[in-house]
């Protein structure tokens, strides 16, 4: 699937151009005012925003502030366009939060490479995590909200590894959320589902566990909630891209300097 964008504008011919520049690669929704983009963030799964400052009513600076202080939306990126040019402007959005700022007149080209840098080093973020064993969640968070939320998150999950029943409706309940806002939540800072967060959360427990040296691996795997030693094995051999033999071998081999 496409990444979405979400392009905010009160000027109709900027919104089509910006549609139709950045539609062969993202899926893009169009938003003439900053209520009008609240309203399609509470329905969609969007992954940057692209605003305007200068427009009536909620004016850029005031959406992005009220974005970045929302629990469910503070992680998205933000790029700024302006024609006001002045260091007064652009330190002003970026201390509301704004990740990236753009002038105008500009290249359609330069923002291109400024959507597909934030959303590229996103992406890096996220596959460093599920892909390291020992990484923890919040090296994903982007602000404070999102590193309270995934810190909460990693607790809830890792007080009930033991639980295979443990499931998406059950999280979500101890999280205080409700069901679809927890998903959207979590998608948008991971690109994980639920079920795959647990999984990879179970197996980074799993991976530390083994680390320690102090348990055979099918004890490894009752604790962690795994109905077999050799589902275990082959999730983790699929995630790490070695077996847990191999891995507890590789950390013996570094305890020892070999």
């Amino acid at each position: 699937m496409k990444p979405v964008l979400l392009i905010v504008d009160d000027n109709k011919d900027i919104l089509d151009f910006l549609a139709e520049d950045l539609g062969e690669k993202y899926e893009v929704l169009a938003a003439s005012s900053g209520p009008e983009a609240l309203t399609l963030l509470k329905n969609n799964c969007v992954q940057l925003i692209i605003s305007d400052i200068m427009m009536p009513g909620m004016d850029g600076f005031t959406l992005c502030r009220t974005i970045k202080n929302d629990f469910e939306h503070s992680h998205l990126p933000i790029i700024l366009l302006t024609a006001k040019n002045t260091m007064e402007s652009r330190i002003e959005g970026l201390e509301l939060g704004a990740d990236a700022y753009v002038e105008k007149p500009f290249s359609p080209q330069y923002l291109q490479v400024q959507v597909a840098n934030l959303l590229q080093n996103r992406s890096k973020l996220r596959d460093y995590f599920a892909n390291s064993p020992l990484t923890h969640i919040k090296s994903m968070a982007h602000t404070r909200h999102d590193e309270q939320f995934l810190e909460h998150l990693h607790e809830v999950i890792s007080d009930n590894l033991d639980q295979e029943e443990l499931d998406v409706k059950k999280i979500a309940t101890i999280m205080n959320m409700s069901r679809p806002t927890f998903y959207r939540k979590l998608k948008s800072i991971s690109n994980l589902t639920p079920n795959e967060l647990l999984n990879i959360t179970r197996l980074k427990k799993a991976a530390a566990l083994l680390a320690e040296g102090n348990y055979k691996v099918y004890e490894v795997s009752e604790i962690v909630g795994f109905g077999s030693p050799n589902h275990f094995g082959r999730s983790f051999m699929k995630q790490f891209g070695m077996s847990p033999t191999a891995y507890v071998q590789e950390k013996l081999g570094e305890i020892r300097g070999v």
